[in-house]
């Protein structure tokens, strides 16, 4: 063979494997974004999320005092939604201990749910307060914020057990 044949085979075969690269390289590209796009569409965005379509029905200036007041009220209640996770860990641990003693586990549950209502109440008073301020349209459109359940999915409160009726009678 030629140094020249040599040259066109050589140039023929980097050409070549640069098209199989790119190839290559545009088929995982195409691969991946397929796999973003239906994982898009499999999950809900947050933009979505009723309270959002709620807040994009008021106006712009309202909606950014809407979300001030509603984060400062949910900054407020943070405590006690904590407490109530920690008393609810607590009695789930001591439940799952040796040292396991019914009357105390009722009672830490019986701490938490008061804990969350705290809260909850604090949430929807806050509520209230702001709907007050609002124009009659933007709080229709609002109250709608009363009616959620929260991340419970819409389960309502279980009442007590019956022991914990005999442990609050055994306090008192």
């Amino acid at each position: 063979m030629s140094a020249r044949t040599l040259k066109i085979a050589l140039a023929a075969s980097v050409a070549l494997n640069l098209f199989a690269i790119a190839a290559g390289v545009t088929t995982v590209v195409a691969q991946a974004r397929e796999e973003q796009r239906i994982e898009a569409q499999h999950r809900i965005p947050r933009e979505r999320s009723p309270f959002h379509a709620v807040l994009a029905r008021l106006d712009p200036e309202v909606r950014q005092q809407v979300r001030s007041a509603l984060k400062a009220s949910a900054l407020a209640a943070r405590p006690d939604f904590d407490e109530a996770r920690a008393k609810r860990r607590e009695a789930v641990a001591l439940a799952a201990s040796d040292g396991f003693d019914a009357d105390r586990v009722v009672s830490l549950l019986n701490e938490s749910r008061t804990a969350e209502l705290r809260g909850r109440a604090r949430l929807e008073a806050d509520a209230v307060q702001l709907l007050a301020t609002l124009d009659p349209a933007d709080r229709a459109a609002l109250s709608e914020i009363l009616n959620r359940r929260g991340r419970n999915g819409g389960r309502d409160q279980r009442p007590a057990p019956p022991q914990a009726e005999k442990a609050s009678q055994k306090a008192g």
